[in-house]
């Protein structure tokens, strides 16, 4: 794995912390082309994103430390450099403090996160919250997909003990995919196997990056035919969450009620969210035509 890059002096470019920088950088070109486009203020989008990194961050720290709440008292120092470097716009900064706010940062909080800050902006500028909605919800797949490359990188968020051809073994993951670390994620190994012996475990970053990169592609071709304002990120609700849902099954997460993760309870709501925002805006829709 690769989860430093390279190093210049004290300086240690990360994979993971440039995966981050690379998927905003993206997203905020991407949204700026888009707000010309139709007529807004290409400003708005560099504060949009803003507030998707900030809002994102902190959701996603938050929704790991809910989960794991043994590190709630470790590794915070990065927050101040997180914060200031956004405040900044110095992304590399920001790249720094996410490696000393330590592991874990859950992309399903970081929705929630984003969400909250971005709306209370869209609500401050008094802009169409569907329209804008409908801009970023391919970005968010987009930026979702980018950010697994830096899981593949770092070797997390990886999946269950397989035999497949295409299975991947993390020594040096965070953690390595040993059958101790696996056992104790809460996943059954054969018997017979050392505790030490890395096993060889299913992608499911690659995975998660191939579902989101296609949705991404899927909802920006919707956005260039008629569509009824806000069809697209409901479509990105159910889209995203029906991804998460699936491949949760064979990824190593905490499990609850009915043997479900926390992340496939928040996809169930995604989809759900989804489907009833469809359904309204439809039947408005039909409402405004009659």
């Amino acid at each position: 794995m690769y989860p430093e890059l390279f190093s210049i002096g004290p300086i240690t470019i990360t994979s993971f912390g440039t995966m981050i920088v690379i998927a905003f950088l993206s997203c905020n070109y991407l949204l700026r082309k888009d707000f010309i486009k139709y007529g807004y203020n290409p400003e708005y989008a560099d504060d949009i994103i803003f507030r998707a990194a900030l809002g994102g961050i902190l959701g996603a720290k938050l929704y790991f430390l809910i989960e794991n709440y043994r590190y709630a008292n470790e590794n915070i120092s990065g927050l101040g450099k997180i914060l200031y470097g956004l405040l900044t716009l110095n992304f590399q900064l920001v790249a720094d403090g996410i490696q000393l706010f330590g592991a874990g940062l859950v992309f399903l909080g970081g929705l929630i996160g984003g969400l909250i800050l971005v709306s209370h902006y869209i609500y401050k500028k008094s802009l169409n919250w569907f329209v804008v909605a409908d801009l970023v919800a391919p970005l968010i797949a987009l930026g979702h997909g980018i950010g697994r490359i830096g899981c593949l990188l770092v070797g997390d968020d990886y999946g269950i003990p397989t035999d497949l051809p295409w299975g991947i073994a993390f020594p040096n993951g965070a953690p390595p995919s040993t059958a101790f670390n696996i056992q104790q994620m809460g996943c059954p190994i054969p018997e017979g196997v050392s505790p030490a012996t890395v096993l060889a475990v299913h992608p499911t970053q690659i995975y998660e990056m191939t579902l989101y990169f296609l949705i991404f592609l899927f909802l920006k071709n919707l956005l260039t035919k008629n569509h009824i304002h806000g069809e697209i990120f409901a479509n990105y609700l159910f889209l995203a969450g029906l991804a998460r849902f699936v491949v949760e099954f064979i990824r190593l997460n905490p499990r609850y009620y009915f043997d479900l993760s926390g992340a496939q309870y928040i996809s169930i709501v995604m989809m759900i969210l989804g489907m009833i925002f469809h359904y309204l805006l439809r039947k408005n829709k039909e409402n405004e035509a009659t």
